[in-house]
C-alpha cells in the first residue's frame, strides 16, 4: 500500500534470522546439545533443532527417541532433581544463563 512505511523489504523477504525468537531457540538448542554431549546422549537425539512456529515463536524440536534414550534422560532428570535443580533453582555453577540474561549482561 502506498501509505505503509517500507524498509525496502516485503513479507516475502522475511527471514528467521531477523527474529529474536529464532536466536533464543537456537541458544537453548545449543545449551541442550552441550548437556547431551556431556551425558553421552548426543547421538540419541538426531532430530534436535531450533525452529519457529507459524506465529514466529521459537521452539526446540527434540524429535523421536528410543525408549532406552527416554529412560536415560528421565534418570538424568531424576538425578538433577535430587540435587536440588528444579524450576526455582537460582542461576549457579551448574546452569547456563538464558538468552535474555545474556542480553542484559552485554
Amino acid at each position: 500500500m502506498p501509505t505503509e512505511p517500507t524498509d525496502g523489504r516485503d513479507a516475502a523477504a522475511w527471514s528467521p534470522l531477523d527474529s529474536d525468537s529464532w536466536y533464543t531457540a537456537r541458544n537453548a538448542t545449543t545449551a541442550l546439545r552441550d548437556a547431551l554431549v556431556r551425558a553421552g546422549l548426543e547421538k540419541d537425539f538426531p532430530y534436535l533443532r531450533a525452529e519457529l512456529n507459524a506465529f514466529g515463536h521459537g521452539l526446540v524440536e527434540l524429535g523421536r527417541v528410543s525408549p532406552d534414550t527416554a529412560e536415560r534422560l528421565a534418570e538424568l532428570l531424576r538425578l538433577a532433581l535430587t540435587q536440588g535443580f528444579g524450576r526455582g533453582h537460582e542461576y549457579g555453577a551448574h546452569t547456563t544463563p538464558t538468552a535474555e540474561e545474556q542480553k542484559g549482561r552485554a
